[in-house]
């Protein structure tokens, strides 16, 4: 075998290898389930003050960005042992360990300031209004509408002007 051959091999190995540890072997619109067997896509938030997001699933790999808001929405693509593939709003990606994300569901204000409504209908009376980037938590949703936690009120908003949430949920 030639070198140049083996090393075509060896090379598409690596990269076969790399694709399937950052879960992109098979992409697909539907949930999976990930090694921490919740499901992959899913929605955390940042758990601490100030977390590093790196380049690749470990300590060893360069720092990419470094978040200092708690509590702020992520999407989680992919799983390697304890490190999470993640995303933000701004589709920004990279690695954050576990232990730095929490479960707990949190929206951010997309766009424009945004309306929360009393009821899930855009002529129902505001409770108030929000600005971009502002963080909420996710109480629930139906259909287009969900229900957030701001400053302790809770109101209605339409999901399209939020990241945070799935189709799903």
């Amino acid at each position: 075998m030639k070198t140049s051959s083996l090393f075509a091999i060896l090379n598409l190995l690596v990269v076969g290898i790399g694709l399937n540890l950052t879960g992109l072997a098979a992409p697909s619109a539907a949930q999976t389930v990930g090694g921490s067997g919740l499901p992959v896509p899913r929605f955390v938030s940042l758990a601490s003050s100030e977390v590093n997001m790196r380049a690749g699933p470990g300590r060893r790999y360069p720092i990419r960005w470094v978040y200092l808001r708690k509590g702020l929405p992520l999407k989680v693509e992919a799983e390697f042992d304890i490190w999470r593939k993640v995303r933000d709003a701004d589709g920004e990606t990279g690695w954050i360990h576990g232990s730095l994300l929490s479960g707990r569901r949190t929206v951010e204000i997309r766009g424009t300031i945004r309306g929360l409504h009393q009821k899930p209908h855009p002529a129902s009376a505001l409770k108030l209004r929000a600005e971009p980037g502002v963080i909420g938590e996710l109480v629930e949703c139906r259909g287009r509408w969900c229900q957030v936690r701001i400053a302790g009120k809770k109101g209605w908003i339409e999901r399209d002007g939020l990241w945070g949430v799935l189709e799903t949920d």
